[in-house]
């Protein structure tokens, strides 16, 4: 065979292999891209039933010190401008929030340095409604976990534990947040509830009411150890009524502000 012929064969061979090649790598890449787009749909109908755990926050919501947990200036006017925007004052520890181990401590993790892989996981839900409805300032209690575990299986390791007294029902009267002597009164966890908890790997806890501590509490037993401890707590969490007793995965939306000792959070479960 002559050199010509033997060069023009390869370049045959070469450009059939590029073309193959070239061929070969767009369906691959159109398989991917489908692949990706598909993946988009399928995971938002794997997502389910989402329930936004969160109150609207306006300076009429209940704050622990009774001051307006948010305040409103208007910063640009829309008439004038074209645009609207508010310039607001906001209180970290106010409407539903989360309590950092910051708030608690001199020097611990601050709600910007919370680790996002602890907040998104398994949401366990222990009803105390029936006790609340006796005692304003009932509270999450060893046994009423021993309860839960017997009923729901283990809680899951980094899972957050919310105490649901039925005390959204109060919301807008005096009630949430005090008696009718004026003595703060709601329900929280108790100190043994929670360290048994830590016990058990959970790595959050949250209330349908103003604090962790019951209203009664005089020496802030939970805060003073669950957070020191490097774990969070939510506080004035919505709807939980909606959600099942176990099998929802928590989203917790915290804000991230340099130093925060907690602050306003988007809530929400799946399920």
């Amino acid at each position: 065979m002559c050199h010509v012929c033997v060069i023009n064969n390869v370049k045959s061979s070469m450009l059939s292999r590029r073309d193959f090649f070239r061929k070969s790598a767009a369906a691959g890449f159109a398989a991917t891209a489908a692949g990706a787009v598909s993946a988009r749909p399928a995971l938002a109908r794997a997502s389910g039933k989402v329930v936004d755990l969160t109150h609207v926050f306006d300076g009429d919501f209940p704050t622990f010190d009774g001051k307006p947990g948010i305040l409103y200036t208007e910063n640009v006017n829309f008439d004038q401008s074209g645009y609207q925007l508010w310039e607001l004052t906001i209180f970290e520890h106010s409407g539903t929030h989360i309590d950092a181990p910051l708030h608690f401590s001199k020097d611990n993790t601050s709600v910007a340095e919370l680790d996002p892989q602890n907040l998104v996981c398994p949401l366990c839900i222990v009803d105390i409604k029936a006790k609340a409805a006796d005692d304003a300032n009932a509270m999450v209690e060893p046994q009423d976990i021993e309860a839960y575990v017997s009923a729901n299986g283990d809680i899951p390791q980094g899972a957050c534990v919310a105490m649901n007294s039925g005390w959204e029902a109060k919301l807008g009267t005096e009630s949430y947040r005090t008696d009718a002597e004026g003595n703060f009164a709601f329900p929280g966890f108790s100190k043994a509830a929670t360290d048994m908890l830590m016990e058990m790997g959970a790595g959050s806890i949250g209330v349908d009411t103003l604090s962790l501590d019951p209203g009664n509490s005089a020496d802030f037993a939970v805060h003073n150890s669950w957070l020191p401890a490097g774990r969070f707590g939510i506080e004035n969490l919505a709807s939980l009524d909606e959600l099942p007793a176990s099998g929802a995965t928590l989203f917790v939306g915290a804000p991230k502000h340099r130093d925060g000792t907690g602050g306003p959070a988007r809530v929400m479960a799946v399920i």
